[in-house]
């Protein structure tokens, strides 16, 4: 029956060849084949495709204007097609707005659930915040105590200067007799005189009235109704010696959200409110991002072992020493402040670091400066500071390399009116059960779901539980209730595809595109959608082997439930869980292309040409390094590492060897390589701005002297840029066809044979080969350029031959042709060889970049690196290099990992695939699990001593692969190691700079741009020009 099959006819998109295939419907079918064999072309770009372009031409063309125009894939024809829906890795929000929260939709439910059923504080003092009406006010009085002795009392006057005289006398017109004035109540027939210099409360005493059963209602809701129409809604109910020591207890009502100890009044709560995307709610200072662009006192003194005399200042001293200007400033400080220029800076006085730092504050000192004739000029003026003449600067410059030059000293730093909170402080007043929105955003989900449960029952769950505090009263329950509900439900999806771990504050642009796609996959799950065709690409990426078990289990609801769900997929578990595979190759590029096998498992590991199936049934296997390196005996040491989940550990990482670092998702590794070696190695070495995350020192960056983060992110955003631009081959290819015989006797240059400047492209297409024709209301067509043909050149250019090939012939040349054609040439031979050494032979010179896979890119990256002259002391960070890789293209990618270590460099790998993990010199294992339970060292050492170790996760996995013996005498080691502090400045010193006074909200003084001078000088250059 056609209606349970998916039959596809004539797939011919990018390198399929023209192949027929039929795939059930309403199963997990997984796609696989080495990098390149065409899994994306026939998973995404036809069926998907196809299913996608059907769905929007069934739309009006009213509707279909918005879309955008989709081009029909090359096919003949696709029966049995369902709408479609892709949930790949390239959809995470790089903006820093977005995090896990708002891209699950949680925190639009958590904005809903804090306006209507949190509870308003006063974000000054505390105090509770709350709006009652008369007849509530009435009974919370009469809940009193019995015999209870009151003041009804409106306050008039809260904390304010002066006499105050027009009070009494409007007080004594409308027929008051007492009023209290600071405590005491006065009788108003009396002559009241008050200092005009002192603070004074004043209060009208409205009634006076005793707590009784046979109390008159009346008379009482009448005095409550007054005093609050006297004072604007506020009153005061005031138990008479009831406070400690007999002082008068007050308690204070209003009709409004204000607190009157503080006289803050607070907007009605809106959903607007608790975001920070909108001026309502954003923190006014950082416009809501939690952190601001400053600059950094540790950039700005990078080496405290330097004076100031010697350059301490890094932006004051370009040639090692100080600016003569600059010079002057700093003498003139020195004098006024008695303090010596040649001293180290880690041995100054920090009151002296932070006048040269922060300025003088307004005072005036007498500044002396002498000119290289011999000059001296001498004046009185008040000195700024180095940090905020650089913050001053950069608002103020109009040049970009000035900006450019000040932004090298500057960091990302929390905001300091918000702490990194996003919020306004009156948003962040508002608790339920005594956490605020950001608290519960900083949460993990794990966590955030008991917090949810606890809202609902008022009881912490889990053995230790314990009451709520201030748990929801009934009305509030109710409100609540639908809200919290589709709370739990979008955590509990995420929970279930393995990302308890995720903070809901984290930003989008963080996560890893296998996380991602996890957390898209977890919408779809709550959608509970039926009959849908889901595609997804490598939902395992990023997953260690124990957690898999709950993404297949998410991937077989999502099957169960009447939807076909077909997959990309490399990794061994979810293959052995799938109910159809289809192998495809049996190479990459024009070798690939074809089907190899398709069918059950079982079909696969039969057949003897699918290098899948020989993985997977072991008959082929990544090998065991005979020997583990030891390194070069130095190592990279990261101390009192605390940002995110980890748990103040120091690791060491050992030199010259394969490093691994693993450990379940969320166990804190990304957090140690990226967020903390990674950002620091790039601000010691190129003075990023990045700020490293929370730790104590990372010592031993004097061994290394450059690193290198090698991704999966395309080597060229333009279909222009290719292999051959992104090695430098293409430079030297022009250069040989320069200088043929005819080129020189033409006097053309290597500019003549690029197709990127006008000479020798062709300008009928611009260079690009081909020509887009718009179609109006059908998708735009490409089409050969019909002057060039698609080579890309003009004919002067093509006339220039080498070994009888034209410049656009090598460029339509696969790598291993390339090898052939330059063999007598080394500068291009070696490179070629090193693609063809990574298993890139296929890959043709001239492919435009953006049609490589991620793993081609990051192969084409590393045979950039290992084909430049080592210098034996670069650190290469990877993080899930085999992501698109099967077992096939892993076993290659060792290769070159190999071949870059023994060249003396060090690679760390952050890794969940075994086979790679196996081959690693050195594991730095973390965990035990995720989260708030993981960021603690688990273990390290060699494979076997990890293989050892059973609370690690890792380690009993690598105990069942084949060739790893478990030792608990290898080289290792369960206990946390101790390690010296760095006596080296430069790298770890444990001096700090004053922190920026608290007189200056922003440290910078006051922008020259609005001032009438500058604006009267700017006049002056615009008429002069």
């Amino acid at each position: 029956m056609p209606d349970s099959n998916i039959i596809i006819r004539g797939a011919r998109e990018h390198n399929l060849k023209n192949f027929d295939i039929t795939l059930p419907r309403d199963t997990l079918t997984v796609i696989t084949g080495v990098s390149g064999s065409g899994k994306s072309s026939l998973a995404f770009d036809t069926i998907f495709a196809e299913g996608q372009r059907r769905y929007v031409e069934s739309l009006s063309a009213y509707a279909r204007q918005f879309l955008g125009r989709m081009e029909k894939p090359d096919v003949d024809h696709i029966e049995g097609l369902s709408p479609s829906i892709s949930i790949d890795q390239k959809g995470v929000s790089k903006n820093p707005r977005s995090t896990v929260g708002t891209v699950t939709e949680i925190y639009d439910y958590l904005r809903l659930l804090f306006s209507r059923a949190g509870r308003p504080h006063c974000y000054n003092c505390g105090r509770p915040v709350q709006r009652q009406t008369v007849q509530q006010i009435v009974d919370s009085i009469l809940n009193w105590e019995e015999g209870t002795r009151l003041q009804v009392l409106a306050p008039m006057i809260t904390h304010m200067k002066g006499e105050h005289v027009q009070v009494f006398d409007t007080a004594r017109r409308d027929g008051f007799v007492r009023m209290r004035i600071d405590g005491e109540t006065r009788d108003l027939a009396d002559e009241i005189k008050l200092a005009k210099t002192k603070w004074h409360n004043i209060e009208v005493v409205v009634d006076r009235i005793i707590v009784r059963e046979e109390i008159d209602r009346g008379r009482l809701t009448e005095s409550v109704e007054t005093g609050l129409r006297l004072a604007g809604g506020n009153l005061i109910a005031s138990k008479l010696g009831a406070g400690k020591q007999g002082a008068d207890d007050d308690v204070v009502y209003s009709e409004h959200f204000a607190c009157l100890h503080c006289d803050i009044s607070i907007a009605e709560l809106e959903p607007r409110n608790f975001s920070f995307n909108t001026p309502f709610g954003a923190c006014p200072t950082c416009t809501g991002l939690g952190y601001k662009l400053e600059v950094d006192p540790d950039l700005v003194i990078q080496d405290k072992s330097l004076s100031l005399t010697d350059g301490a200042i890094t932006p004051w001293a370009r040639s090692g020493t100080n600016s003569p200007w600059y010079h002057s400033t700093l003498e003139s400080l020195a004098e006024h402040f008695r303090f010596s220029m040649d001293m180290p800076v880690r041995e100054m006085d920090p009151e002296h670091l932070s006048v040269i730092l922060y300025g003088t504050a307004g005072k005036k000192l007498e500044v002396s400066h002498q000119t290289k004739k011999g000059r001296v000029y001498s004046w009185n003026t008040a000195f700024d500071g180095v940090i905020p003449n650089m913050e001053r600067r950069y608002v103020d410059t109009e040049s970009d390399s000035v900006r450019d030059d000040i932004a090298r000293y500057m960091t990302q730093r929390a905001c300091a009116s918000c702490d990194g909170a996003r919020l306004k402080p009156e948003a962040l007043a508002v608790t339920i059960i005594g956490m605020n929105v950001m608290e519960v955003t900083g949460q993990s989900v794990e966590n955030a779901l008991r917090w949810a449960e606890a809202c609902r029952t008022g009881v912490w769950p889990g053995g230790d539980g314990g009451e709520t505090e201030d748990p929801l009263n009934n009305r509030e329950q109710a409100i609540a209730a639908q809200i919290l509900k589709e709370v739990e439900a979008r955590l509990g999806f995420l929970s279930r595809v393995g990302l308890d771990y995720l903070t809901l504050n984290r930003a989008a642009a963080t996560l890893s595109g296998g996380e991602g796609q996890r957390i898209r996959l977890a919408t779809q799950i709550g959608s509970g959608l039926m009959g849908v065709l889901y595609v997804c690409d490598e939902p395992s990426v990023g997953l260690h082997p124990a957690d898999n078990d709950r993404l297949i289990e998410t991937l077989q609801n999502l099957r169960d439930v009447g939807n076909t769900v077909l997959i990309v997929e490399h990794d061994e578990a979810v293959m052995r869980a799938a109910d159809h595979i289809v192998d495809l190759g049996p190479g990459a590029g024009q070798s690939g292309g074809n089907i190899v096998v398709e069918g059950p498992i079982e079909k696969i590991l039969e057949c003897e040409e699918s290098l899948t199936g020989a993985y997977l049934s072991g008959r082929m296997s990544i090998p065991i390094p005979e020997k583990r390196r030891k390194g070069n005996g130095k190592e990279i040491v990261i101390g009192g590492g605390r940002a995110n989940n980890l748990k103040n550990i120091s690791v060491a990482i050992p030199l010259g060897t394969l490093t691994c670092v693993t450990g379940v998702s969320g166990s804190g590794k990304s957090t140690l390589v990226n967020e903390i070696l990674s950002k620091k190695l790039s601000q010691h070495f190129y003075r990023s701005k990045d700020r490293p995350g929370d730790h104590d020192e990372v010592t031993g960056l004097e061994h290394v002297d450059k690193v290198i983060n090698i991704d999966q992110s395309a080597i060229g955003r333009t279909p222009r840029s290719n292999p051959a631009t992104y090695t430098g081959v293409f430079t030297n290819i022009r250069d040989i066809f320069a200088s043929m015989p005819e080129a020189k006797a033409r006097g053309y240059k290597p500019g003549r044979f690029s197709f990127n400047v006008k000479g020798g492209r062709c300008e009928a297409c611009n260079g690009a080969g081909y020509v887009q024709i718009e179609m109006q209301f059908l998708p735009d067509v490409t089409v050969p350029c019909e002057v060039c043909l698609g080579a890309r050149y003009n004919r002067e250019a093509l006339e220039i031959k080498f070994k009888t090939k034209s410049i656009a012939e090598v460029l339509d040349m696969t790598v291993s042709e390339a090898a052939e054609l330059f063999e007598n040439i080394p500068s291009i031979a070696n490179k070629m060889q090193t693609l063809t050494d990574v298993g890139l032979g296929y890959v043709h010179l001239g492919q435009p970049a953006t049609t490589l896979s991620g793993g081609e890119a990051q192969r084409i990256k590393l045979a950039s690196e290992l084909s430049k002259r080592s210098t034996g002391k670069t650190v290469y960070i990877l993080d899930e290099p085999t992501t698109g890789l099967s077992f096939d293209d892993a076993a290659k990618l060792m290769i070159v990992l190999h071949r870059l270590v023994d060249a003396g460099n060090s690679i760390i790998l952050i890794e969940h695939h075994l086979d790679l993990i196996k081959n690693a010199d050195w594991i730095v294992d973390l965990g035990p699990l995720a989260g708030e339970r993981g960021g603690e060292l688990v273990a390290e050492g060699t494979p076997e001593f990890v293989a050892s170790v059973k609370k690690s996760s890792t380690g009993q996995y690598l105990s069942d692969m084949n060739g790893i013996k478990p030792n608990a005498k290898a080289p290792g080691t369960t206990k946390p190691r101790k390690f010296k502090s760095s006596v080296n400045g430069s790298i770890a010193d444990e001096t700090t700079l004053p922190d920026r006074p608290t007189s200056s909200a922003n440290g910078a003084t006051k922008s020259r741009r609005n001032s009438r001078r500058w604006r009267r000088r700017r006049r002056g250059v615009a008429t002069a020009s």
